[in-house]
C-alpha cells in the first residue's frame, strides 16, 4: 500500500492545479484539470484560471468563454455556477443531473411534482434554443408554456419571492438544457449550449468519469470528502466508491486511509513550494471537505476558513487578502499569519495585477472586511 505524507499530497495537488508551475493547456484545460472552476464571482474565476497560465489575463478567459466557446459557464458541481471545459460538458451533464441532492427539500407548498419539473425543464430548453434571455424573459416564457402555477411567487429569495418554476433552474443547467449567455448590460442571460456546441448532448450517466476527474485534482481522498465536494448524500458517495472498487487503489495519508484512481500514485520529487494569492472559491482551497484542519493550520482555521481570499505558502493557507479596485488601480491588502518571503509576495501581487489588467498596490495589514466582501 502506497503511503503519502500530507506534504506530498500538497505537492501533488499544487502541480495538478497549475499552482506549482503554469499549465500549458489553455483556459479550458485548466477547468478540466481542476474538475471545474467556480464562477459565482466571475472576476474570481478569471483570476483563478489566469493564475494557472503563463501570461494569461482576464481577457484570455473571456475569449475562451464568449469567442472560442472552449469554456462554458453553467451550473456545475454542488449546483453552483462553474466554468467547465466545453469538451467535458457531455460528461458533466450526463452525471450531475442524476446525483441526489444532499440538502433539504423545499416546503410542501412550494415543491413541484416530478411531472411539473420535467415540464419546466422542457419549457426552459425550448425558450433558450435560439435566444439569449434574461431571467425575467425566461420566466415569462416558462409561465406561458406551463401555466400560471409555474409563476406563483412562493420561493423565498433575498427579501422577495421567486416564481415556483425557479427551483428547477439549476437542474435544467445540470442536465444541459441551458447555460449562461453573455451579459446584457448588468443583466445575466441564459441560452442553450447547443447554439455554440453543435451536436452537444449529455452523455450516459458515468459516475466513474466524475470520480476520476475529482481524484485527479483532489486525491488521495475519501467517500466523505467526495460527497462534500459534490454536495451529495454520503451514502451515494460510498456506493460510487464501492461500485468502482476495482478501479480504485487504497493508500494512506499520514497513516489515514484514502483512495486514488488505480495506478495514479505519482508525487513530485520536490516538496510543496511557492506563494499564491487565491481568489474567492478557488478550487484548491475551497473543495477540501475534512482536509480543512490540515489545509488551514493554526490561526488560518479561524481567520481564513470560509468565503475568504487566501494566501497559500508551500501548499497550505498562511494568510488572507482582500482587493479593492478603483478604475485601473487595485489595492491588495494582505494579512499574513506568520513569516513569508516579501519578494515572493511582490511577484504574486504583480501577477494578480497583470491578470486583472490593473495597476496593483500592496498593503500588508489586517483584513477587516468579512468573507465574500
Amino acid at each position: 500500500m502506497t503511503a503519502f505524507t500530507w506534504a506530498q499530497v500538497c505537492a501533488r495537488r499544487l502541480a495538478r492545479h497549475g499552482l506549482a508551475g503554469p499549465l500549458t493547456t489553455g483556459p479550458a484545460g485548466v477547468a478540466s484539470a481542476v474538475a471545474g472552476t467556480h464562477a459565482q464571482v466571475m472576476s474570481a474565476a478569471e483570476l483563478s484560471i489566469g493564475l494557472r497560465l503563463a501570461g494569461a489575463t482576464r481577457q484570455t478567459v473571456r475569449e475562451a468563454l464568449w469567442t472560442d466557446h472552449s469554456l462554458v459557464k453553467t451550473f456545475g458541481p454542488r449546483g453552483t455556477v462553474h466554468l467547465l471545459a466545453a469538451a467535458d460538458l457531455p460528461m458533466w451533464t450526463g452525471v450531475l443531473g442524476t446525483i441526489p441532492f444532499g440538502g433539504g427539500q423545499p416546503p410542501a407548498h412550494v415543491r413541484m411534482t416530478d411531472e411539473q419539473t420535467e415540464q419546466v425543464i422542457a419549457a426552459v430548453e425550448h425558450a433558450v434554443a435560439d435566444a439569449e434571455l434574461t431571467i425575467d424573459e425566461l420566466s415569462d416564457a416558462v409561465v406561458a408554456a406551463c401555466g400560471a402555477w409555474a409563476g406563483d411567487p412562493v420561493m423565498e429569495a433575498f427579501g422577495g419571492k421567486w416564481p415556483r418554476w425557479r427551483q428547477a433552474l439549476h437542474l435544467a443547467g445540470l442536465r444541459g438544457a441551458l447555460c449562461f449567455g453573455p451579459g446584457r448590460g448588468r443583466k445575466v442571460t441564459y441560452t442553450n449550449p447547443r447554439r455554440w456546441l453543435p451536436g452537444f448532448a449529455p452523455a450516459a450517466p458515468a459516475p466513474a468519469e466524475i470520480l476520476r476527474a475529482y481524484l485527479h485534482a483532489f486525491g488521495p481522498s475519501t467517500p466523505a470528502r467526495f460527497a462534500n465536494w459534490a454536495a451529495a448524500p454520503p451514502a451515494w458517495a460510498r456506493t460510487v466508491f464501492t461500485d468502482l472498487a476495482g478501479s480504485l487503489e487504497e493508500v494512506t495519508v499520514d497513516g489515514e486511509p484514502a483512495w486514488v484512481w488505480r495506478g495514479d500514485t505519482d508525487v513530485p520529487d520536490d516538496p510543496p513550494r511557492g506563494l499564491r494569492l487565491l481568489p474567492y472559491f478557488d478550487t484548491y482551497a475551497y473543495a477540501v471537505g475534512n482536509d480543512r484542519p490540515r489545509l488551514y493550520p493554526g490561526p488560518a482555521f479561524d481567520r481564513a476558513a470560509g468565503n475568504f481570499q487566501v494566501m497559500i505558502i508551500d501548499g497550505v493557507v498562511r494568510g488572507r487578502w482582500h482587493q479593492r479596485r478603483s478604475g485601473r488601480r487595485v489595492v491588495l491588502t494582505v494579512e499574513p499569519f506568520g513569516r513569508f518571503r516579501r519578494a515572493a509576495l511582490d511577484e504574486q501581487v504583480d501577477r494578480v495585477g497583470e491578470i486583472l489588467e490593473a495597476t496593483p498596490e500592496l498593503v500588508i495589514g489586517e483584513v477587516t472586511v468579512g468573507g465574500h466582501a
